[in-house]
């Protein structure tokens, strides 16, 4: 076949395409862009930073609208009181989780985190209720916190206040929380293999994060017969894989079903007594993928926010001082914080909170589908759409917060410095979907900052003025610059 004729060729399926998308196109769609046949929306959003695009079509289109990435249509959610609408007030109608296809790779549909009807039910029910017997956001579980933190301080204090990367430092010591509660087990900050499986959960994060990870969810069938970094990740993912198996062989091993140590031996006890259950969830796959969930979200989220509260701390001396300040007072520099010191610790509280609306570390928030055609806001949402409730523009919305694209505590603080809350605080998002891990996150958060502080004044090499705040990747997730640290005991 000549050029001309595979031109011709290619611009009459070009022709049908459209046609068809023409005719097939959903009636009472919400407004949006105009989108090309195959391609949608991309070729005009910002790939490093896509939340970004969304929020500025939202100024021609409204807080309810409708994009195309690739041929994939997506419903995006603007501003606290659309998100609050649906995730809250019509939660069941946007309780279904998107297949995003390089979690689909991995997962294959297993697990609590991307799963969705009786599977997601069964599990997100046991999830909560076993990690709850196991301390999750009680005092059981603010012991290990406590003791994790020593273990992390008296590591910091091994540096010699000469700079060191915190990025694994800190996941270390996060990541040792979620394996106490699913492994019983806790790691040497030495273990090679440990911090090998760290760097992976990194990778995995930055990679979904960047434009070729965007690239490859989009266009998957592509991305699958494209060379790249993610085929060797692809390969690196199979390690942690292989490591959540071995710890469930290890499991069921020596399980003793009158005494459960922790997830994994709660799971096989309640697979044992449904193995007779042919419509149960309780099986081997959804156990790995389930596991395989936590330690990836229970590792990465929190150390990131952590460090990300450090940078923001070194970049404002003014507001580290303070918090020390009221730390000493409080508690002084010897006693470990509890939880229960944080109502006494209000400018300290609302630092913490700040931070966690400034980095925006979720901004597309984890997607959402409908599952089934729902009406909303008088538009009909079909079946199998994408839903991205922005967070973005929650944790930015102006009619909700004093200064925006600012950091400052003060949106905490009510004018006789005591801490207030503020509904459009949804770092964690909402409804039915929201995070499995919220009070462990908040625990860690809490008590690790607040340590650190105790023990050590943070600074950089370059002072203040050498710290970037911007992230370097803003896809997924909103991530951080590579920084030197300087922790210096006070």
């Amino acid at each position: 076949m000549d050029i001309s004729s595979t031109l011709l060729l290619l611009g009459l399926v070009i022709a049908l395409l459209i046609l068809l998308r023409w005719r097939n196109k959903p009636l009472n769609l919400p407004p949006g862009p105009k989108a090309l046949p195959l391609l949608g929306n991309i070729l005009t959003m910002d790939t490093h930073a896509p939340f970004k695009t969304f929020l500025k079509w939202s100024k021609t289109y409204g807080p309810v609208m409708t994009v195309y990435l690739g041929s994939q249509r997506a419903l995006v959610l603007v501003g606290y009181n659309t998100v609050k609408e649906a995730l809250v007030d019509n939660a069941d109608d946007f309780v279904g989780r998107a297949a995003v296809p390089f979690i689909q790779r991995i997962l294959k549909g297993y697990g609590v985190a991307f799963s969705n009807g009786e599977r997601w039910r069964q599990l997100r029910r046991f999830t909560l209720s076993t990690l709850r017997d196991f301390g999750m956001g009680r005092k059981r579980m603010e012991g290990w916190i406590q003791e994790e933190s020593r273990h992390l301080l008296d590591t910091i204090k091994d540096t010699n206040s000469a700079p060191f990367e915190p990025r694994f430092y800190l996941s270390r010591a996060v990541s040792n929380i979620i394996c106490a509660l699913v492994f019983s087990q806790r790691f040497s900050y030495e273990d090679i293999h440990f911090l090998r499986l760290l760097q992976i959960i990194s990778e995995i994060l930055r990679f979904g994060s960047s434009p070729s990870g965007q690239f490859y969810n989009v266009f998957p069938w592509l991305g699958e017969r494209l060379p790249g970094k993610h085929l060797k990740l692809f390969k690196d993912v199979d390690e942690i894989k292989a490591f959540c198996r071995s710890k469930v062989q290890e499991h069921k091993d020596s399980l003793d079903l009158d005494n459960p140590r922790d997830f994994i031996d709660c799971f096989l006890i309640q697979l044992n007594q449904e193995k007779d259950n042919p419509s149960t969830e309780f099986h081997y796959e959804n156990l790995v993928a389930s596991v395989l969930n936590l330690f990836l979200a229970g590792t990465e989220t929190t150390s990131t926010t952590i460090r990300y509260a450090l940078m923001l701390l070194i970049k404002h001396p003014e507001i580290q001082t303070h918090m020390q300040e009221e730390i000493d007072t409080v508690i002084g520099q010897e006693r470990n914080p509890s939880v229960e010191d944080r109502k006494s610790l209000p400018f300290t509280d609302a630092v913490i909170h700040e931070v966690q609306r400034y980095i925006d570390l979720v901004p597309l928030n984890v997607p959402h589908y409908t599952t089934h055609q729902i009406t909303f806001r008088g538009y009909t949402i079909p079946k199998d759409t994408v839903i991205f409730p922005l967070l973005h523009s929650v944790l930015r919305d102006n009619e909700h917060w004093e200064n925006p694209w600012t950091f400052d505590p003060k949106h905490f603080l009510d004018t006789n410095g005591n801490f207030k809350k503020n509904p459009a605080f949804l770092p964690f998002s909402a409804g039915k979907r929201s995070c499995v891990g919220e009070s462990l996150a908040r625990m860690e958060l809490f008590i690790f900052l607040v340590s650190l502080l105790q023990r050590f004044t943070f600074t950089t090499p370059g002072g203040p003025e050498s710290i970037d705040t911007t992230p370097e990747i803003s896809g997924f997730a909103n991530l951080p610059r590579k920084y030197q640290l300087i922790a210096t005991p006070r």
